[in-house]
């Protein structure tokens, strides 16, 4: 007893002595930096990243700023359209590293038009941003609320509800069809898969590097796809040809384009808090043609059962109320990281959802003595990316 009681000190000794000498190492660095010996006094590194731009009321700019280098930042003046203009910060000129802060600036901008803002610091360094176009930025209102979540209801709901109509129509569909509807399913979420990659590619590249947006966002994607795995294998025992086990593959892919549509309605509430969605309806009308085939690969796992009517409510919620409340958070409270991490839920399920369709498809396949790799599924695929791609053309337009 007493051996084994040494044994475990002894290895809790061999476990902290590393600790404590790493420690040790890092403050000896710190205390006498042989780099700063061999080079002298360095300039201070001087990172101001600009993470948005708000129009609160005519008269008045904010710049949300966080200082992303080592070193402090002091903001000694603010150039607005070639002018040095009055500014005030609310935490002080002064940005500790990582502190974020709020620069006012009361300045008579213009309705539509585009204005260059220039910060300086104290060393006479400078960082630039841009109002692309000058729009009040909307208060939380009521009126705003409502119409946020209006737009989110046109994006998100009532694509999916449209092709949900379509169950009735499917369940006549003769066994090829079906194979083809549920390759075109596959083909639709290889393209959302492809398409939330990319937008949080996009939306990485403005994060300050100390935070790692890119990392960030495949690190969440990587562990989604984990954890809805982990999910999946609770039900293992389930048969996936048994109506449970087809209902929790329309499950999933409604989990999928459920955090599609989140990350797609933080875009699309983001870009008309900014004025930048003046399309309006049009785009609109683009989203919900872009997002039509959704339903369709829902019910398309399910055509072989008779599910409730409360059950497809249930579906219809999970994959397209969350563009209500990406439309909301966009509108009102957008950040990049938070965008990101999203994005990066998004990437995961569906990239999990296209595994599990996947797999449907092919106990289909064998069970009728076929190769997956069939014309009937390869032209599915096909026709699922080209109606998402052109459709897409409405939104990006």
């Amino acid at each position: 007893m007493e051996k084994d009681i040494q044994n475990k000190s002894n290895t809790w000794l061999f476990m902290v002595i590393p600790v404590i000498l790493l420690v040790g190492l890092i403050w000896l660095f710190l205390n006498s930096n042989p780099i700063r010996v061999a080079t002298g006094e360095l300039p201070p590194i001087e990172k101001l990243d600009v993470q948005k731009i708000v129009l609160p009321e005519p008269g008045m700019i904010e710049m949300h700023v966080v200082n992303a280098g080592p070193d402090n930042v002091t903001i000694a003046q603010v150039l607005v359209d070639d002018a040095y203009w009055q500014f005030s910060v609310d935490t002080g000129n002064t940005l500790g590293s990582l502190e974020s802060a709020v620069v006012s600036i009361p300045y008579p901008w213009v309705q539509s038009e585009v204005h260059e803002i220039v910060l300086i610091t104290s060393t006479g360094v400078t960082f630039d941003a841009a109002i692309e176009l000058a729009v009040e930025t909307p208060a939380p209102g009521t009126s705003q609320v409502l119409a946020y979540a209006l737009v989110g209801v046109y994006v998100g709901i009532i694509p999916v509800g449209l092709g949900l109509l379509w169950y009735p129509a499917m369940r006549r569909f003769s066994r090829k069809v079906m194979g083809f509807v549920l390759s075109l399913t596959v083909g639709l979420l290889l393209f959302l898969l492809v398409d939330t990659f990319l937008e949080m590619l996009e939306i990485s590249s403005n994060i300050p590097g100390v935070f790692q947006g890119l990392p960030l966002g495949v690190f969440i994607a990587i562990m989604t796809w984990f954890a809805i795995m982990a999910v999946g294998n609770r039900g293992q025992y389930v048969d996936r040809e048994s109506p449970q086990g087809r209902a929790f593959v329309a499950f999933l892919i409604a989990l999928g384009i459920g955090f599609h549509n989140l990350g797609e309605g933080l875009v699309v509430g983001a870009a008309f808090a900014l004025g930048e969605a003046a399309l309006g309806s049009f785009l609109v009308v683009g989203f919900i043609l872009h997002n039509l085939t959704e339903g369709i690969g829902i019910a398309a796992p399910v055509t072989k059962d008779k599910p409730g009517f409360g059950w497809f409510i249930l579906m219809l919620l999970i994959a397209g109320s969350p563009a209500i409340a990406g439309t909301l958070i966009g509108g009102f409270a957008f950040s990049p990281v938070l965008t990101v991490i999203f994005l990066g839920i998004g990437v995961g399920a569906i990239w999990q959802v296209v595994v599990e369709v996947g797999r449907m498809l092919d106990r289909a396949a064998k069970k009728q003595g076929e190769s997956l790799v069939s014309w009937v599924n390869i032209a599915g695929l096909s026709v699922g990316f080209l109606v998402m791609y052109l459709t897409a053309f409405l939104v990006k337009f």
